[in-house]
């Protein structure tokens, strides 16, 4: 089963996955940007389910505006399966003095533990707040459990984040995903997580794909990680093109049940109802039809199907846990 922001679903029912995007997010990193309308969102929300999308990732964790109730309502109102998000973000997103950078490792162990088994509350403050509810009364609770790191670095806070991330993943066994910045030092990342007592096979390594080097990704998932592809539709850095060459190519030697598929849009100047462009649609749209007119039919399925059921519920294909 994967919990989603409507409650559990049968990882078999998720249908095509889109294991990284934002509903909501508040950043002093991204101002102006900020997706805090929940019309909005669920606009885009609905055009991301009409793009062929079945379930999604709302990879918001702790203190970056997510609203769990609101989320709730859109997967509601959209059909959309919707599997929030608990962690902390690298320590930039928080700015200088934010209450979450002064926990310690145990402390943000209990609000990250407390987010999957009970349920997120309304809004993040340092005195937690009311539980989030669902229309159907029931708690909102996250499938995910998120860590981030800088540039070839980690600070001090971001490794006491993964060590929370770690004692979460077991306590609960939630998904575990790691922003990587420009794709950088993931061998570390697994290493320490690790080192915590976490497999590589209960980690998405998100943006591996910024430093797209199909090798790598080919070691990475012969290590048995997950390699988060999100970097479409950022023609400033790479065409689309780059990004499904280096799928294809780490595919051919043995990635393929490894790779997992995003936009990370994740901004409101990119988001169409927001006014914006390219939008949630994007991948659907414009990626996936592209890729599919060579790609072989059962990659396809198993980056869009079977990975991300895979990953989310934390058993291989034969329904052996982890």
């Amino acid at each position: 089963m994967v919990t989603t922001a409507l409650g559990p679903v049968a990882a078999g029912g998720l249908g095509r996955a889109n294991y990284h995007e934002h509903l909501f997010q508040v950043s002093p990193l991204l101002v102006g940007d900020e997706l805090d309308d929940e019309a909005l969102s669920g606009t885009e929300a609905a055009s991301l389910r009409d793009s062929g999308f079945a379930s999604m990732v709302d990879a918001t964790p702790i203190g970056l505006g997510r609203q769990p109730e609101a989320v709730a309502r859109i997967s509601a109102a959209t059909g959309l399966h919707v599997v929030v998000t608990t962690g902390a973000h690298r320590e930039p997103h928080y700015g200088a003095g934010h209450w979450l950078l002064e926990r310690s490792a145990k402390e943000l162990t209990d609000l990250f533990v407390r987010d999957v088994r009970d349920g997120l509350p309304v809004d993040d403050r340092p005195i937690r707040t009311a539980p989030a509810v669902g229309p159907d009364g029931e708690p909102v609770r996250a499938g995910v459990v998120k860590a981030g790191i800088g540039y070839w670095s980690v600070t001090a806070s971001e490794h006491r984040v993964l060590e929370a991330v770690a004692a979460t993943w077991r306590a609960t066994g939630a998904a575990v995903m790691v922003h990587l910045e420009h794709g950088s030092a993931a061998f570390e990342v697994l290493e320490e997580l690790g080192a915590h007592g976490v497999p590589a096979s209960a980690v998405a390594l998100a943006h591996v794909d910024r430093n797209p080097d199909p090798g790598l990704h080919a070691e990475l998932a012969a290590a048995g990680a997950y390699l988060g592809y999100d970097g479409f539709a950022r023609t400033q850095r790479w065409p689309d093109s780059v990004l499904l060459d280096c799928l294809e190519q780490a595919a051919a030697r043995g990635a393929g049940d490894r790779v997992l598929l995003g936009g990370d849009v994740a901004r409101r100047t990119r988001y169409r109802a927001y006014g914006g462009m390219p939008g949630l649609a994007y991948l659907g749209e414009r990626v996936l039809p592209r890729w599919e007119r060579t790609a072989d039919p059962a990659l396809v399925r198993s980056v869009l199907v079977t990975n991300p059921a895979r990953w989310l519920s934390g058993h291989d294909d034969e329904g052996d846990a982890r």
